[in-house]
């Protein structure tokens, strides 16, 4: 088994492993509270970044969120 196959392969176990080290790290330096918020903001960047690529109307959506009734 190669490299790029290994890493292919067991790609969820590497990543896992990568962001569970970097959220204990955060944890340490910063505690529970600020690292919950990095990665709160981080998801939401990820949503964004997501719907950005997928050409989403974010005109649609704020005027759903803020409709008058």
């Amino acid at each position: 088994m190669d490299y790029q196959e290994f890493l292919s392969r067991h790609r969820g176990k590497i990543t896992g492993v990568i962001l569970g080290l970097i959220f204990g790290w955060l944890i340490i330096l910063y505690g529970f509270l600020k690292t919950f918020f990095i990665a709160l903001c981080a998801g939401i960047g990820y949503y964004i970044g997501k719907r950005a690529d997928e050409k989403y109307d974010f005109k649609d959506l704020l005027a759903r969120v803020f409709r008058k009734d």
